[in-house]
């Protein structure tokens, strides 16, 4: 018995109910082949796959496109917001207080919500979002040197 094939692009917005554009396309595509990106560097990515589109054609799509969980918002304190490609799976971030990078940490604990609060104040808490702080390899050693 094969594996199912993946959907395509176009098909995952379709499934969620989104309207297929080539723009949309492209947006989802550069997020997912990107590495937390910001809006410009997003708007950027686009434009190379399909021509001209304005940052506020971007902030529209990566609205829809989060609020359809097809992509993931992060905004650490103090940084412009960031989008991934890696939803479902509640990982957390680590993030470079000196220039800003952004990586992947899987979750801290357990199973999701991964943090178990010590009180919940009646909550049913669906998720726990973290963001370790520190400094990436480069700007520590940029730092001892």
């Amino acid at each position: 018995m094969s594996a199912s094939p993946r959907p395509t692009t176009a098909e995952e917005l379709r499934g969620a109910g989104l309207r297929v554009t080539a723009a949309r396309v492209a947006l989802l595509e550069t997020v997912r082949d990107g590495d937390h990106l910001g809006a410009e560097a997003i708007a950027s990515g686009v434009r190379d796959r399909v021509g001209h589109i304005s940052l506020q054609a971007v902030y529209e799509a990566l609205h829809a496109l989060t609020a359809a969980g097809l992509v993931r918002r992060i905004e650490p304190a103090g940084h412009p917001a960031r989008y991934e490609g890696r939803v479902g799976d509640n990982h957390h971030h680590i993030v470079c207080r000196s220039c800003g990078a952004v990586a992947d940490v899987d979750c801290a604990v357990g199973d999701a919500p991964c943090l178990t609060a010590s009180d919940d104040h009646g909550f049913a808490i669906e998720e726990a979002e973290v963001v370790y702080w520190g400094l990436c390899p480069g700007c520590s050693t940029g730092r001892s040197s």
